[in-house]
């Protein structure tokens, strides 16, 4: 079950997009992935600009289904080398803006060998700045057996997925909680 909270904290802030560059700050890059890794035909841009007085980072787009495709994503390793280890914390939170659409927020883990696995929740992203969190009960395997072992984390991403759709989220903090 996703929560919101107006309330903010910057304990277990992953990124607030105040940094120069492409840097979280954890110190591990952004980056944007697209379907055309399989030969599908979706494109996507991600791009740091300030939105409605805050810094943050746009996931623009255009989703298609044609060739298998269908997703865009920004994803970053959650520490420069390894595992991050988040048992201290009861889930992720992301303050975002959008379009109203549905979007996904994924993590992987040690035990997610294959490229399509992960472990997702989904959400609406509202045309006003929200803060919405996501305990880690709430993130769903995908093609893979074991739960989500919250102390052998790789990586999280935000994703556009599954639709014929342009689009447009904005995050302007993203964070363990």
């Amino acid at each position: 079950m996703v929560t919101t909270d107006p309330e903010r904290t910057d304990a277990g802030l992953i990124d607030d997009f105040r940094g120069a560059g492409n840097l979280s700050r954890l110190g591990t890059p952004w980056r944007l992935i697209t379907d055309q890794v399989m030969s599908g035909v979706s494109r996507g841009q991600l791009v740091r600009a300030p939105r409605d007085g805050r810094s943050a980072i746009g996931l623009t787009g255009e989703l298609s289904l044609e060739n298998n495709g269908g997703f865009v994503q920004a994803n970053l390793a959650l520490a420069p080398a390894g595992l991050f280890d988040a048992s201290a914390y009861s889930g992720v939170r992301i303050l975002v803006q959008g379009d109203d659409q549905t979007y996904g927020l994924h993590l992987k883990s040690a035990d997610t060998d294959l490229p399509w696995q992960s472990y997702r929740a989904g959400f609406s992203a509202p045309p006003a700045w929200q803060e919405l969190r996501f305990p880690f009960t709430a993130f769903v395997p995908y093609r893979v057996a074991a739960p989500l072992a919250r102390s052998r984390l790789l990586r999280l991403g935000v994703v556009a997925i599954g639709r014929v759709t342009r689009f447009e989220l904005w995050i302007a903090e993203i964070g363990f909680y």
